[in-house]
């Protein structure tokens, strides 16, 4: 009887004792700079093909530790991706930057954290955790990416906020620190290693491709935009893609993507052009071809549009 009872625990814990060791998809450090690394999503929304994996992470080595650089999307990924630090470095890993907090930035928190990390993020996201969105969120999450996000994911805060940009040494390295929202979201944080010439974006920067804009600010978008621009990158990592050797093109066509339509959407809800003619008669020809502009581009219109008429009848 008691073997039997055992027998049956064993069946009933077997869905959340796997959740770290069923993770099967493939995990690269790639190095992009000295002491700088960093791993690659696979493309698409979370789903059980990519077991939560679509967004990059990186982590920079220096004499004294370990600074990570987001969490990515579940503990079974952090773990994944502590796993690889392991496997450059014994040294400890000291901090976590979180560049943001959607799901797919920080649901790794709690691997990091038992390692002793500290986890930095900006001001502006305290109290992200706690929201009705949050637990929302977690539950869509564990519906979706079960069993690698479960009920022993643990949504986490940060022990130190950033006020505004900031700077750090560590290990001789010296990192900078810029929060560049509201853009993607109010907390947007990047973080430059100086020495490397690396710059983590986080996700105001979609390479290659249309971002999703929705209803995000666009003037402050547009104004992180040239932050970042002024650091003058050699090398830039985005929350989502391959990264870029050429981070100034890449930084100028997205504000420039942003700009323009900014630009002509406002000009349209200015005039009170209805958006279906307005959308119609805007020259789309520079970005038609471009990756997920089928996608995004008419949504990003569309909620454009809806906020520059908000901004121009002051509601």
């Amino acid at each position: 009887m008691i073997r039997l009872l055992f027998a049956l625990l064993s069946l009933v814990a077997l869905p959340f004792a796997h959740a770290a060791n069923d993770l099967t998809v493939p995990m690269k450090a790639v190095r992009v700079g000295a002491h700088s690394y960093f791993v690659q999503g696979l493309p698409g929304a979370a789903s059980s093909e990519n077991q939560g994996f679509m967004s990059n992470a990186g982590f920079v080595v220096t004499r004294d530790g370990v600074v990570v650089f987001d969490a990515l999307a579940s503990p079974p990924l952090a773990e994944k991706l502590l796993g690889l630090i392991r496997s450059i470095t014994p040294l400890p890993i000291r901090r976590v930057v979180v560049s943001h907090y959607h799901a797919d930035h920080f649901y790794g928190l709690q691997v990091f954290k038992a390692q002793g990390a500290e986890i930095w993020a900006h001001r502006a996201a305290e109290g992200a955790t706690r929201t009705e969105n949050a637990a929302l969120r977690l539950a869509q999450r564990k519906e979706v990416l079960f069993p690698w996000v479960d009920d022993g994911t643990r949504l986490l805060e940060a022990d130190h906020f950033v006020d505004d940009d900031a700077e750090f040494e560590m290990g001789g390295l010296h990192f900078a620190l810029r929060h560049v929202g509201p853009a993607h979201s109010r907390e947007d944080l990047a973080m430059l290693v100086r020495e490397d010439g690396v710059l983590y974006a986080g996700d105001v920067v979609f390479r290659g491709r249309v971002p999703f804009v929705g209803d995000a600010d666009t003037r402050g978008w547009i104004a992180a935009l040239d932050k970042l621009i002024a650091l003058h990158p050699r090398v830039l990592v985005p929350g989502h893609g391959a990264p870029s050797r050429t981070p100034r093109a890449d930084l100028v066509f997205t504000r420039d993507y942003l700009a323009y339509l900014r630009a002509r959407m406002g000009e349209a809800a200015r005039a009170l052009v209805p958006f279906d003619e307005a959308y119609e008669k805007t020259d789309w020809s520079k970005y038609r071809d471009m990756p997920a502009f089928n996608e995004a581009n008419r949504v990003n219109a569309y909620d454009q549009y809806l906020r520059l008429e908000a901004e121009e009848t002051g509601e």
